[in-house]
């Protein structure tokens, strides 16, 4: 009957084409020829709460589904790809593909039979390991969270623009033919992410090429004769954990209990959380996280407090668990702090500190379906770095749970220095919703920072879409102060976009150094090199990047770019960079520039030049290359950031 149905609708959305008709041999020799990428296919447009590895087999389940079971009409959609563009057994598989994968992602109702692509695959099943895609870059990453935050519709308009090059008119036909009543909106909630649709093809995204690891060994061991004798039992209980909002008792949606030892238990016992009195951190050595005291409408709710550590030592297979790199995500020790329990916007937010790091669980009001966790290192944080820590994110926003020292909290574009700062407000600590920088799409035409005042001072943090925001600092490598002064705005202001780049890296904190001032030749003004460096939490991955601004602009360029280098950082405060300027009257020159203890450059390659003290101009053509190399005023060499 669906595939009746199916057929039925096909011939409603291409009235007047002739529909040829696909028999079970010629729609198998399809699938079985674009088997990965129709695998891919299902992937993407599967729902994102799904454990990655369940969401392997439920791809691989769905495709294998898809023949049909007698000779099928269907228009021929073709994919800009060759071997596929007039394949009607093909455009018939995919749909099927297309129309399970979007079943998948509706809940279930005690109303309705639950379809079958609904429920747990049968086949395939794999016994002792788990199967998962292999992780892609950045990129990757960030373009995963997108979709994730897409109905299941505008993931499967993505899919088809990106992954099967498909426009946008045979896209709206493919989705009124598996029952999607307003096509042009999810377009247009496509349009929302960026077009990456290269990253598509990434293993990222490829349940084909997979990772396994094994499950609990000792488990396994211990319980395979204990599994046998209560097989009836656990039969009876799954049909009842299957049931929607069933969850798993009073643990939500945590996995089932596999420790029972005094230290495991009583790291989850409510009652053993450890909470600091209010005014603690008045009196204490220093000012961290360990003297937050506990905040929030819910930190007498036992059950939901007992869910959220439950969830945190063994997440289920519906939790979203997202980490900062170089981050465990084990359960604690032991009884963690208790830093917030309330509600944020349309979600139940529980937020902990274990020492090392911030554990934050969030679950929907209306029920534990759809929960989330997250993890963040913080490793020495202190001060202005431990003033402020992220409650959710809702319609582009972000609310903040601010340090108990923290005495007023603001909004203000690090792109605007001459502006003044919005009063955010503050909230038993919460402050109102302030524009995320790190949710915007598109142009970057503002880059909002939280600021913070306090007794020692007023601080900036910016949200990379992380837990932790990341402190702004300015100033030379050694002599680093606030970025909040007139002078570091300024310097801030054309190079705030480049913070783009360090989105979802661990940053701890971000410094910019305006190491040179250099007069342009032809009279061309005066151009400004500045220095951002990244630091993280976990040490390596730093990133520095070099920048230069030409008079008038509104955005710096990057320069150079070196990673995980000492370079323009406490540990060698000097940086060394250039860049190809082309002036007014058409002429190339290589602009190069060093910080003040550099006593001579000199450029070799494409490029023979020397100069004496921190600055060089050489007339070069366009395109041309060069390294770069500095003598220092001890002696030193120093090299061309890179």
């Amino acid at each position: 009957m669906q595939s009746q149905d199916v057929a039925q609708r096909h011939a409603a959305a291409s009235a007047g084409v002739p529909h040829p008709a696909v028999d079970v041999e010629q729609a198998e020799a399809a699938l079985v020829e674009h088997y990965p990428r129709l695998v891919r296919l299902a992937y993407l447009v599967l729902p994102p709460g799904l454990a990655r590895g369940r969401r392997v087999l439920t791809a691989h389940s769905l495709v294998q589904r898809a023949l049909p079971r007698g000779r099928r009409q269907v228009p021929v959609i073709p994919a800009q790809a060759n071997g596929r563009q007039t394949d009607p057994g093909y455009s018939l598989v995919r749909l099927e593909v297309v129309r399970t994968a979007l079943e998948a992602g509706r809940p279930l109702r005690l109303t309705a039979w639950p379809k079958r692509a609904q429920l747990p695959p049968l086949l395939p099943q794999v016994w002792g390991l788990r199967l998962f895609p292999r992780s892609g870059g950045a990129d990757e990453l960030a373009l995963d969270q997108r979709l994730a935050g897409l109905s299941g519709p505008a993931r499967a308009a993505y899919a088809l623009r990106g992954l099967e090059q498909l426009p946008d008119g045979d896209v709206r036909k493919i989705l009124r033919a598996v029952g999607v009543e307003h096509p042009e909106g999810a377009l247009a909630e496509a349009n929302g992410v960026p077009a990456e649709y290269p990253l598509l093809d990434s293993p990222e995204f490829d349940p084909c090429s997979l990772q396994a690891r094994p499950t609990d060994l000792m488990r396994r061991r211990q319980h395979t004769k204990a599994a046998l004798a209560a097989a009836a039992a656990l039969a009876v209980c799954g049909a009842l954990v299957a049931l929607p909002g069933g969850g798993w008792g009073a643990d939500g949606a945590a996995a089932p209990v596999y420790a029972q030892n005094p230290a495991a238990q009583a790291a989850l016992d409510p009652a053993r959380l450890a909470k600091v009195p209010a005014t603690a951190w008045q009196t204490a050595a220093r000012t961290d996280f360990s003297v937050w005291p506990a905040r929030g409408a819910l930190t007498g709710d036992t059950a939901l407090l007992r869910r959220a550590l439950a969830v945190w030592a063994r997440p289920g297979d519906t939790v979203r668990v997202s980490a900062t790199p170089g981050t465990q995500t084990g359960g604690p020790a032991g009884p963690p702090q208790l830093l917030y329990a309330g509600v944020v916007d349309s979600a139940r937010v529980v937020v902990f500190y274990d020492g090392l790091r911030i554990a934050r669980y969030a679950e929907p009001k209306d029920g534990t379906e759809g929960a989330a966790l997250d993890f963040a290192r913080v490793d020495g944080a202190t001060g202005a770095e431990a003033s402020a820590l992220v409650l959710g994110r809702a319609d582009g926003n972000v609310r903040y749970l601010t340090a108990p020292w923290v005495t007023k909290a603001a909004e203000r574009d690090l792109m605007k220095p001459t502006a003044g700062a919005m009063d955010l407000g503050l909230a038993d600590g919460v402050t109102g919703p302030q524009a995320s920088s790190a949710l915007q799409q598109g142009a970057c035409t503002s880059w909002n920072v939280l600021q913070l005042t306090d007794a020692q001072g007023v601080h900036l943090a910016t949200d990379l879409g992380e837990l932790v925001p990341a402190r702004l600092t300015a100033g030379r490598p050694g002599e680093t102060g606030e970025a909040s002064g007139a002078a570091a705005l300024r310097d801030w202001a054309p190079f705030a976009c480049s913070l783009a780049a360090e989105r979802s890296a661990g940053v701890r904190s971000v410094n910019a150094w305006a190491f040179a001032e250099q007069q342009l030749p032809d009279a061309g003004g005066t151009g400004s090199w500045v220095c951002t460096r990244a630091e993280t939490w976990r040490g390596d991955g730093t990133v520095a990047l070099a920048q230069f601004r030409t008079p008038g602009s509104r955005y710096g360029a990057v320069a150079a770019k070196g990673a995980d280098v000492t370079a323009c950082g406490p540990r060698d405060p000097q940086v060394l960079a250039g860049v190809l300027w082309k002036s007014e009257g058409g002429q190339w020159y290589l602009l190069a520039a060093g910080g003040r203890d550099t006593a001579s450059i000199r450029a070799t390659g494409g490029v023979t030049a020397s100069a004496q003290g921190t600055q060089l101009v050489a007339k070069t053509k366009q395109g041309a290359q060069a390294e770069l190399e500095g003598t220092l005023v001890d002696g030193g060499e120093v090299s061309g950031l890179r």
